[in-house]
């Protein structure tokens, strides 16, 4: 047990924000539109009570309304050099103003930037599921050196330090508990809001929360590397990848908006000439087409549904680093997923045990697992874990005379006793005869890896190991199917075992003896065939297959190096989570198309009615950012997922 620690506080920087300055950050475009509208109503109010310098409210309802987008129009003008729709509704109003329509001019500068600040909180709310996971890192950590407890920024800690988190703490680093035990809220990072029970020796990962008992935990991660930490940078890259859909429409709308003011140039004389209208009918169509023919409706179409699809999908432990990957997600028609870890959990497991000796089941086990302890060869480590199962964490029996074969197992002494534990091919070929005629058993078993255990010239046990199918895979093929997508499943195994995976998940069918280099060709074979192919794996050996598929999907517990290159991860290796993912994009796209047809409709049915002449401005004005709210409103609907 570790002694108690003396702390030493770790200085904090005092918050110098000014409370009004902070308001005007956050909510400032809100509070000049409000104001501009408000000037605007006021300076009505006393027109229509006939008071002579009522115009003068007009100007600084346009300065104080029209304040930010028209900063925004001219700063993206003079970025990107390129005009934008800022420039038209600014334009728009001023020309108003230059044929004595102050008020219609007022109106479309206060709900253009009413919208504008609308579509400002729903970005912001569409991004906040993930732009949280930002303040969720600690800054300080406790540092347990010498009997003293020191705080220290995360930034200092290193692997091997051992660390005290507290009730009620954020666990600062990845971490192995070394005494103590606790509850830790893990739904930060695998999105199951179910609270995890840890002791020692159990992993914490770094963000989440530690809710009941005070633990010790040496450090296995630096700051940087912990998985937090990618998840963050992750998180940083999705909000600034774009779909392709949203490039389109911003390539769309630098050609839009110079065709809107060419046809508004002709719109200032033409119809004067050729259809005999007034000048200052003339003008003013000109100056309510600049207005409904302003493509913010179409603009709106896409972001706000895209990030609201990521930021959910982030809430539900689906990690999705950008609306380009949701898109193309959409699109697949088959998903290739690796075997070992992905399909199965990755890890032997022992289904069945023959004791065939003089000694009890729990007497054999032990010794068998004291020898076994002294190797790191998988399947012995599984053997060690059936018998930490069946008979607890009793004391092993000392040993001695080790000798590893290696690929083929392992020979020790326990309590006196020579003991062989390996594959077939070690034992003695008679031996194995009489031990299989005995027990009445077949040479081989279906999809399952065999050790024997032999002692004194003879086979006195057998145990059969199998990478068991995760629980989730064969309801998320199901899922998969009911979408109409195909599975296929790369594995190196054999035939065998790759049709016994297939007949317990329930995959459409599989690619056996496959080598990991071979993995890659695989999927551009299959991407050909299908068109759009999605690759799902979690070990460094899957990253050229998961780069050469149109979307790369990771286990959350997987290697770094997949994590990084995949497209998609799944925090919490639920491979449901995939059809949740497909659910999410299919949605996401049929929100996208919707809004995109609604827009467009909305601006032609808008350019004809004002060249009937039966659109005046402010209806135009309602017309357009009206349908630029909803189109909003529609793609925030997948914030519920």
């Amino acid at each position: 047990m570790i002694p108690e620690a003396k702390l030493v506080p770790f200085p904090s920087k005092p918050n110098s924000n000014h409370p009004i300055s902070a308001l005007w950050k956050q909510h400032g475009e809100l509070i000049a539109a409000l104001s501009g509208g408000g000037l605007t109503l006021i300076a009505f109010l006393l027109e229509l009570a006939n008071h002579p310098r009522a115009w003068l409210l007009y100007p600084a309802a346009y300065l104080i309304g029209g304040y930010f987008k028209t900063k925004q129009g001219i700063s993206d003008t003079i970025r990107t050099r390129e005009l934008n729709v800022e420039l038209l509704m600014i334009t728009a109003a001023i020309g108003a103003a230059c044929i004595n329509h102050w008020l219609e001019g007022a109106v479309l500068i206060f709900i253009f930037a009413l919208s504008g600040a609308l579509e400002t909180y729903s970005t912001a709310k569409s991004t906040h599921a993930l732009s949280a996971l930002m303040n969720l890192q600690p800054e300080v950590a406790r540092l347990v050196a010498s009997g003293r407890e020191t705080m220290i920024s995360v930034k200092q800690i290193t692997p091997g330090d051992i660390i005290l988190v507290k009730p009620g703490e954020r666990i600062p680093a990845d971490a192995v508990i070394t005494d103590g035990e606790t509850t830790v809220n893990e739904a930060t990072m695998t999105g199951e809001s179910v609270p995890v029970f840890k002791k020692s020796g159990a992993e914490l990962m770094a963000g989440t929360m530690n809710l009941d008992g005070s633990v010790f935990a040496r450090v296995t991660k630096r700051c940087n590397d912990s998985l937090f930490s990618k998840i963050l940078d992750l998180v940083q890259s999705a909000q600034k990848e774009k779909a392709p859909t949203q490039l389109f429409i911003e390539r769309f709308e630098r050609i839009y908006v110079k065709v809107v003011l060419i046809v508004t140039a002709l719109m200032l004389f033409a119809p004067h000439v050729l259809l005999g209208w007034s000048w200052s009918e003339t003008i003013y169509r000109a100056m309510v087409l600049l207005v409904v023919a302003s493509p913010c409706a179409l603009v709106a179409s896409t972001t706000p549904a895209v990030l609201s699809a990521v930021a959910s999908g982030a809430r539900h432990g689906i990690l999705i680093k950008g609306g380009i990957h949701l898109e193309q997600l959409a699109m697949i028609k088959l998903i290739a997923f690796d075997k070992t870890g992905t399909i199965t959990n990755g890890a032997p497991e022992v289904t069945d045990f023959i004791n065939n000796s003089t000694l009890t089941d729990s007497i054999l086990l032990r010794r068998i697992a004291a020898i076994e302890n002294q190797s790191s060869h998988p399947l012995g480590k599984a053997l060690v874990a059936y018998t930490q199962k069946i008979c607890g964490h009793v004391p092993l029996p000392k040993v001695g005379k080790i000798k590893v074969k290696p690929g083929f197992g392992i020979i020790g002494c326990a309590e006196n006793t020579e003991y062989m534990i390996g594959k077939e091919a070690m034992m003695d070929a008679a031996a194995l005869k009489e031990f299989l005629q005995k027990n009445n058993l077949p040479r081989s078993t279906n999809g399952e890896t065999l050790v024997y255990a032999a002692s004194e010239g003879k086979i006195i046990g057998r145990f059969s190991l199998k990478d068991r199918v995760r629980d989730s895979a064969a309801e998320a093929i199901r899922s998969l199917n009911k979408y109409g997508i195909k599975t296929v499943m790369i594995t190196g195994d054999n035939q065998q075992t790759a049709a016994a995976v297939q007949r317990e998940s329930g995959i459409s069918g599989y690619i056996a003896n496959c080598l990991p280099e071979n993995k890659a060709i695989e999927i551009k074979r299959l991407n050909k065939k299908y068109g759009h192919v999605a690759m799902c794996g979690d070990g460094i050996n899957d990253t050229p297959a998961l780069v050469q598929a149109s979307v790369g999907i990771a286990m959350g517990a997987g290697n770094d190096a997949a994590l990084e290159t995949a497209d998609i991860v799944l925090m919490k290796n639920d491979l449901t989570k995939i059809a949740e993912a497909v659910r999410l994009s299919k949605k996401m796209s049929r929100i996208v198309k919707m809004n995109i047809i609604f827009a467009m409709a909305m601006i032609v049915f808008l350019i004809a009615t004002n060249f009937l002449q039966f659109l005046t401005m402010p209806f135009g004005v309602v017309g357009h950012e009206g349908s630029t709210i909803l189109v909003i409103l529609n793609g925030l609907r997948l914030l519920r997922g």
